[in-house]
């Protein structure tokens, strides 16, 4: 959600197509629905649907999804990662779809200065290349489709800050008509400039909400940012829930013995308990940054929950600011999970001239605090002033930008500015003052005016070492650069803080225009699915369509016009979830079960080659799935143990490396949660491998899979017998076992340990045995397998893959599905086939054979 934002969303299916809408949430003619609840929902964290009734089985279904989302910063390169991984289920096995991925990407910076490329996932054409701008394509016929997220970094070299002006006049039905400016500045590489000392306060939150998880990812990116403190550098931390404790009753000197004091501390003396106070901590923590001197002083406020005075917090936090107090704090926020209000936060920050940043999953929380930590902390260019908006006619709805570089992601990708702080003037919300510039991130400042702009702008500021920094950037106009759809999603965002906290109706009716215009979801606006009916051919005779019409349920005449997705961004906080300690993300899980089983029945439909079972559900509504939000949290304290699926191929198991590679797995730290020996027929084996089915070597894998040695040996056994009875017994026993073993023996086990999939895929080496034998030597494969097809063991290559496939053998981790059966667990099951099968009067006796997987003595009826 805060990542990628779902802008737009297009569908397309046989005889109509369905495109997104966004409209106020007051419309009086979707009011009712909307207190029913759309057709659009979360089902966990990553997970959004939304429903399109009367899909056909078989039938080709199109969705384009259009979605923004950050660029990532860090040391003067910008960098993108779009999902771009497909698991093997996407397609039916048996059904020849043509692989062609296919991405182009645009790159325009704004920005006056040569762009580099620095690294790209993909084989990328080069198209065309301008100063400032890039055109990239990737088009390929692939064998398999993209195991790999699509990434690209590029970067803006400069050694010295850098900076200058973008103009542009508004769009036709612009809901503002005044032209629009954007100014930024880049701080360059210059290692020699050197950022502000600073002195460091943490408020973290330890209710009882927080227990487990969601306590633990926090402190560990805590204690990750004091890391990075240098040691002139002062810091204190501060836990509360309706208490307050501090590490210490004065600033202490980032030292590496204070570090471990505090790192002691947090690990020792806070349990997460109780409920949520803010304002207290917060006015502790200001007063023991009163006295601050020759430095800059930082309060970073980390919580999950929501509370009742949260416009009072804000308002003493304006007061005190504009007081005429002694010092210039900077105060950044941090939410955890949905419970939270996210404009409450991000409205302090913008009052504290700092950052807010959220994580919506446990993962990526110590990542994103030490991210805004870096933002927010390493400030080269402090109290920025511009010239220019002193001199405009009129600067009423003037915005404030700054941070990460947005993208706007459709068939191609624009690059350029984000984060609006200040607020329209003729509401007097708040007297912003541009933020600072930090080392982790270019400066924006966007806007409208009416006038002549000023050309040139003269930005003025201080530097660490208090000197007086000025930079004059040239003014431009650019057509290119799509203003509106580039900052339009940052702007929406802090225009809501500001109706928040204002409670101005007028200020929300502005946010959903602004909304409808640029495409983005705002809390004030809600998004529907419109349908078109296409041309379409006339049926045979009209007898057969009235009885198609009878028959069938969801008649085209009853289909919806309009569907219903509802409100698509995370509301104003839960108070009643804060107040109860609801941990983040619990509510999200109930439904995630549901997701689960989506995906699961997606893979066991489209993993089989016989489709009747989705043609048994051909007028049910079709799910459509996509990325919103990141991960849920786990509800558990400690972080969840993954597990994936091990596979014996039957060349290990027959040659007798069974216990060795078990032995391996034991001495790696991994647990065996299940364990069965299965045959593989064709069928089985085929669905099994069926994201390798349009690969050459396809054959002579299922081949291999289902090889058996068995018949081998039986005959071997057999052989000392007279010629006679040896020919009998052996048709017998060859039309006996050749059901039952025309198939390959596999050990198959579900494993389980933290980085599970990682961990296994490292241990059993490369999949060209030939090649493990050299690179890895001491891995399985190494061990026992031969070359790149016979390479002895089989390992889930992602999370996906290893819910497919466990679920392919186990129902679960503790019992095997009733369509799979231990084929050597039970020697009685084997004996009444080949009694069933044989007709012979004589018996044959076959004493002590002993097969490498175990002793069976078997007394066939031939």
């Amino acid at each position: 959600m805060k990542t990628r934002l779902v802008a737009g969303v297009e569908v397309d299916v046989p005889g109509r197509s369905y495109h997104s809408q966004l409209i106020e949430a007051e419309d009086a003619n979707y009011k009712e629905k909307v207190s029913k609840g759309g057709n659009g929902r979360f089902m966990r964290g990553s997970v959004y649907t939304f429903k399109i009734p009367q899909v056909e089985g078989g039938a080709t279904v199109s969705i384009k999804v259009i979605w923004s989302q950050k660029l990532l910063y860090h040391e003067g390169q910008f960098s993108l990662n779009v999902p771009f991984s497909f698991p093997a289920f996407v397609n039916p096995v048996g059904k020849k779809i043509s692989k062609r991925e296919k991405i182009l990407l645009n790159v325009s910076s704004g920005v006056g200065k040569e762009i580099l490329c620095k690294s790209t996932s993909h084989a990328l054409k080069e198209l065309r290349r301008e100063v400032g701008k890039m055109g990239f394509l990737y088009d390929a016929e692939v064998l398999t489709w993209s195991s790999a997220d699509f990434s690209f970094s590029y970067n803006v070299y400069s050694k010295d800050l850098f900076g200058g002006v973008l103009l542009q006049s508004p769009l036709l039905r612009d809901i503002d008509d005044r032209q629009m400016f954007c100014f930024y500045l880049f701080p360059g590489n210059n290692q020699s400039m050197k950022a502000f000392r600073k002195e460091v306060i943490f408020i973290i939150d330890i209710s009882r909400s927080m227990k487990g998880g969601p306590f633990e990812s926090a402190k560990n990116g805590l204690l990750s940012s004091l890391q990075k403190l240098n040691p002139e550098d002062s810091f204190n931390i501060i836990a509360f829930n309706v208490e307050t404790y501090l590490f210490s009753s004065v600033m202490e000197q980032a030292t590496e013995e204070a570090i471990i004091e505090a790192t002691r501390w947090l690990n020792d003396k806070l349990t997460a308990d109780g409920g949520t106070n803010i304002l207290v901590p917060l006015k502790q923590a200001i007063k023991l940054l009163a006295e601050t001197t020759n430095s800059i002083p930082v309060i970073f406020l980390i919580t999950d929950g929501a509370v009742e005075d949260e416009r009072d917090i804000c308002n003493f936090v304006k007061g005190y600011l504009t007081s005429g107090g002694s010092i210039s704090l900077r105060i950044s926020t941090f939410g955890i999970g949905t419970y939270c209000n996210h404009h409450f936060l991000r409205m302090l920050a913008q009052i504290g001239r700092g950052h807010f940043d959220t994580a919506y999953d446990a993962d990526s929380v110590d990542f994103r605090m030490q991210k805004l930590f870096t933002t927010a902390s390493s400030i080269i260019l402090a109290d920025i002033t511009v010239d220019a908006l002193e001199h405009l006619d009129s600067l009423e709805h003037n915005y404030v930008l700054t941070e990460e570089l947005l993208i706007l992601l459709s068939c191609s990708i624009f690059l350029a500015v984000s984060d609006m702080l200040s607020s329209p003037s003729s509401y007097q919300l708040l007297p912003f003052c541009i933020p600072d510039l930090s080392r982790g991130s270019p400066l924006i400042v966007s806007g409208r005016y009416s006038g002549n702009f000023p050309d040139p702008v003269k930005i003025s500021g201080t530097l660490a070492d208090m000197r007086k920094f000025t930079i004059d950037l040239k003014a431009q106009k650019t057509k290119d650069l799509p203003f509106d759809r580039v900052v339009g999603r940052r702007q929406i965002d802090l225009l809501t803080a500001n109706a928040w906290l204002s409670g101005s109706k007028e200020l929300e009716q502005k946010v959903a225009k602004m909304s409808i215009q640029t495409g983005f979801p705002s809390e004030y606006t809600l998004m529907v699915l419109h349908q078109t009916l296409k041309d379409e051919k006339a049926p045979e005779t009209i007898l057969i369509q009235d009885v198609f019409n009878k028959i069938n349920p969801l008649k085209k005449m009853d289909l919806p016009k309009t569907i219903m997705l509802g409100n698509l961004c995370v509301g104003f906080g839960n108070l009643t979830a804060t107040a109860e300690n609801i941990p983040p993300g619990t509510e999200e899980t109930k439904s995630s079960e549901a997701a689960e089983m989506l995906v699961k029945a997606a893979s066991n439909c489209f993993s089989s080659s016989n489709s009747k079972s989705f043609q048994m559900i051909p007028r049910l509504f079709f799910s459509v799935i996509f990325l919103v939000l990141s991960a849920s949290f786990p509800i558990s304290g400690s972080e969840e143990k993954e597990k994936t699926l091990a596979m014996i191929k039957p060349d290990g198991l027959l040659g007798n490396y069974t216990e060795r590679i078990k032995e391996v797995i034991v001495d790696y730290g991994f647990s065996i949660l299940r364990e069965i020996t299965a045959q593989l027929d064709q069928d089985s084996a085929s669905s099994f491998y069926a994201e390798h089915s349009s690969r050459s070597f396809f054959p002579s894998l299922i081949n291999y899979m289902t090889s058996c040695k068995v018949l081998n040996w039986i005959f071997l056994r057999i052989f000392p017998m007279p010629k006679t009875k040896k020919i009998v017994a052996f048709v017998c026993v060859f039309q006996a076992f050749r059901q039952s073993f025309d198939s390959g023996p596999v050990l198959v086990m579900v494993l389980e340990k933290e980085n599970a999939i990682a961990d296994w895929r490292s241990l059993i080496g490369p999949t060209d045995a030939c090649k493990a034998k050299i690179t890895h030597p001491n891995s399985i494969r190494a061990m026992c397998g031969q070359d790149s097809e016979k390479n002895c063991v089989h390992g889930s290559d992602s999370l996906l893959s290893a819910q497919r496939e466990i679920s392919f053998f186990f129902e679960d981790v503790s019992s095997v599905t009733t369509h799979r059966y231990d084929m050597f667990g039970s020697s009685s099951l084997i004996v009444k086939q080949i009694q069933h099968m044989m007709s012979y009067s004589s018996w044959l006796v076959l004493s002590h054979y002993h097969p490498p997987w175990g002793e069976y003595e078997f007394w066939l009826r031939c």
